[in-house]
């Protein structure tokens, strides 16, 4: 895989998640402190999480109202990331600052911008509407794994894997069985991959949150919005109900699954998920069913991809990898992840020398 395309939105947190107490993630190798402000607005704010003094972990320190204190010297930083406060001295050395990234709180997740902050567009943040829609319950998680990011987006874009790692859970005969459509929008870094099944054995996954008994129509469309976002977009009937394209079948079921695929460093990726439903909405049982199930299919995943670059790890030479039509989806990722990453370190060259 390439480097990092930098001049991205990435998920950092759910938006839950942050308050009034320090959060740490890492992204993209810079390690970042967020928190809210203490108004009515509560806006989150990220900081640089490195004092500039001795490299301490403000994320280790406290908040005083608004104002960030380290928690070795008590060097304080204001939202904007400028120091207001040194010890022992009136005078603030004018390099006493940390860099504050562009945040946006979107569809209940916190996105943050890790390169240019100029070419930060809160506009181009891709949605995940149903996330904040009240006609829709959803369950969620993160899982840090350790592996390459482009690991996860391959596993991701190649469901096919459901029927062996994930069988008598989500995956049946029928998911590896059928062809695969894909296409692309390089324009819009957009990769799409669908998989449409007439007659399918019914799931657990389904069958127990649904009621369905029997065989069933399936239909699975991916959308990959580069470089983080992957929806899912998944519909199940009774044998012989044809969904409509459109998503207008009253007589399906709707299930949006929704994965942010953040790097956190080389070798490690964050994985935070989400299953949304538009039926029995007010039912705790399949609430609770569909948030631990998912988590194990979830974990299985995990575990896996561990494994998988353990074994990469300690592959020795070059090793010619064999790409088959399932991973269409994947190479056309790769191709656009490598696209962003070159357009990034472009766009930083340009700057190099410029005048700030």
């Amino acid at each position: 895989m390439p480097g990092f395309a930098r001049n991205q939105w990435y998920v950092a947190a759910y938006g839950s998640e942050v308050g009034r107490e320090l959060l740490a993630r890492t992204v993209l190798g810079e390690p970042i402190a967020f928190y809210r402000t203490d108004d009515d607005a509560g806006e989150v704010v990220a900081l640089a999480d490195r004092c500039v003094h001795r490299r301490f972990p403000l994320s280790e320190g406290r908040l005083d109202g608004d104002a960030v204190v380290c928690g070795y010297h008590g060097f304080t930083y204001n939202r904007t990331g400028a120091c207001v406060f040194v010890p022992g001295q009136r005078r603030i050395p004018r390099t006493a600052r940390v860099a504050s990234y562009p945040v946006v709180e979107q569809d209940s997740f916190v996105w943050v911008w890790i390169g240019d902050p100029a070419l930060a567009d809160p506009r181009a943040v891709p949605r995940a509407r149903h996330l904040a829609d009240p006609g829709w319950v959803s369950v969620c998680g993160m899982e840090p794994i350790d592996c390459d990011y482009g690991l996860l987006v391959d596993n991701l874009l190649d469901l096919s894997h459901e029927t062996y790692l994930h069988g008598g859970y989500i995956g049946t005969p029928e998911v590896a069985e059928t062809p695969i459509t894909t296409e692309v929008d390089e324009d819009a870094s957009v990769v799409r991959v669908s998989r449409h099944m007439d007659d399918a054995a019914c799931p657990p996954f389904y069958a127990r949150s649904t009621g369905i008994e029997g065989r069933i129509t399936r239909w699975q469309d991916i959308e990959y919005h580069a470089p983080c976002l992957y929806l899912l977009h998944s519909r199940v009937a009774p044998i012989g109900v044809v969904p409509n394209p459109d998503g207008t079948d009253p007589d399906a079921f709707h299930t949006e699954i929704t994965y942010a695929i953040t790097p956190s460093t080389p070798g490690k990726v964050y994985d935070f998920w989400a299953v949304s439903r538009d039926f029995a909405q007010d039912d705790a049982e399949v609430t609770a069913f569909l948030r631990d199930f998912n988590h194990t299919v979830v974990m299985q995943d995990v575990d896996a991809l561990n494994i998988l670059q353990r074994a990469l790890d300690a592959e020795s030479g070059v090793y010619q990898e064999l790409s088959i039509n399932i991973d269409s989806g994947g190479l056309a990722a790769r191709r656009i992840l490598t696209r962003l990453a070159e357009e990034g370190e472009k766009a930083t060259a340009s700057c190099v020398g410029q005048p700030v």
